[in-house]
């Protein structure tokens, strides 16, 4: 069916609130006329003694004398409009005040009496401007009912309520955290059958906080579980309770437990909890900020919901250890789900769900796909897919294939192809060399994961990609792993310092160094891998912001000189395995290197053809 093209609506709500401005500003300057017109034009007319003008009249001096009930217009002589004016006394003439008659050249119209039409046409001159602001206060009144309300409900909980959608999440939606949904089973049980629980005496828990990585489905989690339940679905990030009037989260965190009760059995979602829920004490406004302020009514509502309102609060996180200790105790949230990231059979089942609505051809081999994205998490698995289709559609083809899957996965993984960056010849050889000695110390180092692909095509932010990939999901890593890792990472740079010296490498490591230095760093504060300080872990996550802003640490500075000795050694250490990895191997180096620059990116098989025959030096091996 052809789709009709996109027309505007003349009359949709964004023209008609237009035409309502429009009449608005037409009332107002309509207004503003009449005042002026009325009450704005002062009288021009002087004000005198009607004794002085019958004197003058008289002595001939006034031309004409117009007449208007009490009142007396004088045009003097010389003159063809009225320049003065005077008040009579009522009931009488103006002969009666003392005009003679006849005077020559002075004429004197006869009283005019103000005519009805005239009396009406004053009284709705009058009556007009009071008409204008009644219906100019009228239309505003109208117009701000709805950002009236709005103001009225800025204490109001801002939450999204779902429920009464046709297309429902449930478990079956969501492939892989077998674990997960097995643990939140229980809590579909605790809304369905509530005196299940109550008749032996179980307590049904208050909380169930989601921890897990960005993107592992924690909150498609929290809708299967309503979903699940055909329960009401109130969802809320943690940083809409937080405004910058104290009082405000507060009062919204009211507003939405009392919604929930009057809903139940229902669930409230908080997504990014640790945005108002970190430990009270650690923000800079002290204790009378107002997200601790927040965090205690949040405390305060867990704490007071009755049994048997049967509401249960879903809260996610990636960052639980920086949450309060009070919101994680026994009473509030009672459970904890660990969502990790999906493992291999796990992303295959992800990647079947996001595909199973795209045309996939019958070739494609998602559980290789699977095998390569180690670490993914399932909106990585998703951000491919979408990729994926992308591609195949930009190419004008009809469904999805194994290139498209391929090409999609490294775009997502390394970044996309830059061919439009020019090189002269003598950057390509750089870059081959810097790429050829990243993939050959990662060959020759058992430890290190196996060789992808390496390329001197610039993707993302870089000038070429040498990737590795691992065989399996590995939950541990050893030291020879990491030293290995370390070796791999400092061989580009090495690679050019055996090619053209030590005094002409160039800026091609600015990313490697960086990586390198951060994970020494990591094994010898987290992971207590150093020599000199084996088995000490120093715990700085939370003096992190302190460090940087206050320049205070959590260790002396004996111990930050011990630190940065070790840190630099595992560099030199891991510079000079590579350096002996490229000396003695430097024939396969050149010959990858040839093969770059004929061919600017070599696959794994490739790459194993040219490292045929590799040696492991004695000066590179750790045992």
């Amino acid at each position: 069916m052809d789709k009709k093209p996109f027309q505007s609506n003349p009359g949709g709500p964004k023209n008609r609130r237009g035409a309502k401005n429009v009449g608005f500003i037409a009332l107002i300057i309509l207004f503003g006329l009449i005042i002026f017109a009325a009450y704005g034009q002062p009288s021009q007319l002087k004000e005198v003694p009607l004794s002085d003008v019958v004197t003058r009249a008289n002595n001939g001096e006034i031309s004409e004398i117009i007449i208007r009930d009490n009142a007396i217009e004088i045009t003097k002589k010389g003159e063809e409009e009225p320049s003065e004016k005077s008040t009579k006394e009522s009931g009488s003439t103006i002969y009666e005040q003392g005009l003679k008659l006849g005077i020559e050249g002075l004429t004197v119209n006869p009283q005019q009496p103000s005519s009805a039409g005239s009396t009406w046409l004053s009284i709705g001159a009058n009556l007009l401007p009071i008409v204008i602001i009644s219906l100019v206060l009228f239309f505003m009144l109208r117009s701000a009912q709805g950002q009236g309300n709005q103001a009225l409900s800025f204490g109001k909980s801002r939450a999204r309520l779902y429920g009464n959608e046709k297309d429902k999440v449930t478990f079956s939606n969501i492939a892989g955290s077998d674990e997960a949904k097995q643990d939140l089973e229980e809590v579909v049980e605790f809304l369905k059958f509530p005196k299940k629980f109550e008749g032996v005496g179980a307590r049904i828990p208050k909380g169930v906080l989601l921890v897990g990585p960005p993107g592992t489905g924690k909150t498609m989690l929290a809708r299967a579980v309503a979903g699940e339940a055909n329960a009401p679905f109130f969802s809320i990030s943690g940083s809409e309770f937080v405004e910058m009037f104290v009082g405000v989260g507060a009062s919204r965190v009211r507003d939405l437990f009392a919604k929930a009760k009057k809903n139940a059995p229902c669930i409230i979602f908080i997504d990014e909890i640790d945005a108002v829920g970190r430990r009270r004490g650690s923000g800079m406004g002290g204790g009378h900020d107002e997200r601790e302020q927040t965090l205690n009514q949040i405390l305060v509502e867990m704490d007071g919901f009755e049994q048997g309102t049967n509401v249960i609060v879903l809260a996610a996180t990636n960052r639980s250890d920086v949450l309060d200790p009070a919101l994680l105790r026994p009473g509030r949230f009672d459970r904890r789900v660990n969502i990790g990231l999906p493992e291999r059979k796990d992303r295959e089942a992800i990647l079947r769900v996001h595909f199973a609505k795209k045309p996939l051809a019958k070739n494609v081999d998602l559980d290789a796909l699977a095998a390569k994205t180690a670490g993914s998490s399932g909106a990585d698995l998703a951000n491919i897919t979408n990729e994926a289709a992308i591609i195949a559609a930009r190419k004008n083809r009809k469904e999805i294939i194994q290139s498209d899957v391929t090409e999609a996965f490294e775009k997502v993984a390394i970044g996309p192809e830059r061919k439009s960056k020019v090189m002269s010849e003598k950057e390509k050889e750089m870059t081959a060399y810097h790429e050829a000695g990243h993939a050959l110390v990662g060959h020759v180092l058992p430890d290190s994961d196996p060789i992808h692909k390496v390329t001197i095509i610039p993707r993302g932010g870089t000038g070429g990609v040498t990737w590795s990939i691992p065989t399996e999901d590995r939950s541990y890593h050893s030291i020879i792993e990491y030293k290995d890792v370390l070796a791999r990472a400092l061989g580009g740079r090495v690679a050019e310092e055996v090619v053209y010296g030590a005094e002409r490498v160039t800026t091609g490591a600015g990313s490697d160094l960086p990586a390198a230095a951060e994970l020494a760093r990591e094994m010898v504060i987290k992971q207590g891998m150093g020599k000199k300080l084996r088995n000490q872990v120093f715990h700085v996550e939370e003096g992190i912001m302190m460090e940087r802003m206050m320049h205070e640490r959590q260790y002396s500075d004996e111990t930050a000189k011990l630190i940065d000795d070790e840190v630099e050694a595992l560099i030199t250490e891991a510079a000079e395995r590579a350096k002996a990895v490229i000396k003695a191997n430097r024939d396969k180096l050149e010959a990858l290197k040839d093969r770059l620059l004929e061919k600017e990116t070599v696959e794994a098989d490739e790459v194993l053809d040219v490292f045929k025959g590799t040696k492991m030096p004695q000066a590179a091996a750790l045992y």
